[in-house]
C-alpha cells in the first residue's frame, strides 16, 4: 500500500501556537487491497473510508498544530458510491472551521482508478472525473 500526501498544509514548527487556517488541505492516495473486500462484488465496508478520514485528519493536525489531535465526532457521513477492492482512492481533508482547541474538517473519498476485469484480470481505468464515494464532516480536538 502506498500513501501520497500533497504538501498543501504548512507544518507547524513544533508549535504551541496554532498554524491552523481555514482552507488548509491534506490529500492522501492509496490502493485498496483485495484483502479488504468483505462483500459480493469486492465491496469494501464503509469503515474503510472512515479510517482513511482519520489518517488525513491526523496529518492535518500534525501540520497545523504539531500534535496528532483526537477525533471527537463525525457528522453527516454519506456513502454515495461504492469503494471496491482494486480501487485507487484519494482522501481529502479540508479545514472548514478553527476553534481555540477544535478543528472542523470536511472529508471526501474519491475513486480515481478502478479495476476493469471485463477487459482482463489486471486491467484498470483512470476515472476522470473521479467518482465521489464518501463524504463527511468531522471534529478533532488538539491540546
Amino acid at each position: 500500500m502506498t500513501d501520497h500526501a500533497q504538501q498543501q498544509a504548512e507544518p507547524a514548527p513544533g508549535a504551541a501556537a496554532s498554524g491552523a487556517e481555514v482552507g488548509a488541505v491534506v490529500v492522501h492516495r492509496r490502493y485498496v487491497p483485495y484483502s479488504h473486500a468483505h462483500y459480493a462484488g469486492n465491496l469494501v465496508d464503509g469503515a474503510y473510508s472512515l479510517a482513511a478520514f482519520g489518517d488525513v485528519a491526523t496529518e492535518m493536525c500534525i501540520r497545523t498544530d504539531g500534535d496528532e489531535g483526537l477525533f471527537a465526532s463525525y457528522s453527516d457521513v454519506q456513502f454515495v458510491a461504492p469503494v471496491r477492492a482494486g480501487d485507487v482512492i484519494e482522501i481529502e481533508a479540508r479545514l472548514v472551521r478553527v476553534g481555540r482547541r477544535s478543528r472542523e474538517m470536511a472529508f471526501e473519498v474519491r475513486v480515481v482508478g478502478r479495476g476493469a476485469p471485463q477487459r482482463g484480470e489486471s486491467a484498470a481505468d483512470v476515472l476522470d472525473p473521479p467518482l465521489v464515494a464518501t463524504t463527511a464532516r468531522g471534529t478533532v480536538v488538539v491540546p
